[in-house]
């Protein structure tokens, strides 16, 4: 069973490392057979040499959509099973194993793993007690998703149309997929990603609060383009 990991990446040169590093820890149960697609967006910095010194593939897209770059890396990946990651979170070493453990179960079609933030505070609290009905609700987790590839290419992978929550899109398709063929989708509550408070830090714990109408609208596939921008396409690394 070969990996493909599919990290978009915009000035990352401060968070790629340490992504990567935790990429080469989980691999080792899998030698020869783990490779990462690190696709390179409108980068000013190091970001490409890096991932080329990692002895990542190394793909170009300069959109300014997320669903477009997870795509553009997927395409470029040779592997049985995709996985997505963001350049500014690290892997659980056991992650991969996980994984693999759970497509032993041909019935298993893909999923999501547990999500970790590198600290906490009130606000971020509060925030993650605010989306936790929603993610019950919906059964869902977020920030890393994994998929066998066939299956990824029958949902025609990630949205275009979408230049945000892209990722919830797509799991909720994932899970719909496995109900109509009688499949199944995991939450590996075994495994985790840390991910970055990077957003927090520059606007604050409580921002995603202040703004619950224009998150909502976002998760519905409304555009907010000034919004997406500011959160995400044009954020200073």
């Amino acid at each position: 069973m070969k990996f493909s990991i599919v990290i978009p990446a915009r000035d990352e040169e401060r968070h790629l490392p340490a992504c990567l590093r935790s990429i080469a820890e989980a691999a080792r149960p899998f030698p020869a057979q783990v490779e990462t697609v690190v696709v390179v967006n409108r980068c000013t910095d190091g970001t490409e040499r890096i991932a080329r010194d990692f002895g990542a593939r190394v793909v170009k897209d300069d959109s300014r959509c997320i669903a477009q770059l997870r795509n553009a890396g997927a395409r470029a990946a040779s592997g049985e099973v995709l996985v997505t990651l963001d350049a500014d979170s690290v892997i659980s070493p056991n992650l991969l194993s996980k994984v693999g453990a759970a497509l032993e179960d041909e019935r298993v079609i893909g999923g999501a793993v547990n999500i970790k933030l590198e600290r906490l505070s009130l606000g971020l609290v509060c925030t993650l007690v605010a989306m936790l009905p929603i993610l019950i609700a919906l059964r869902i987790s977020g920030g890393s998703f994994w998929v066998r590839r066939e299956v990824f290419l029958a949902l025609g992978g990630f949205d275009e149309r979408r230049r945000a929550f892209e990722d919830i899109d797509f799991i909720l398709r994932l899970k719909r997929y496995a109900r109509a063929w009688h499949k199944r989708t995991r939450i590996l509550l075994g495994a985790h990603i840390v991910t970055s408070c990077r957003k927090f830090d520059r606007y604050g714990d409580w921002y995603l609060l202040r703004h619950p109408i224009k998150m909502l609208s976002m998760l519905l596939g409304r555009e907010d383009r000034k919004f997406q921008d500011e959160l995400w396409y044009d954020f200073r690394r």
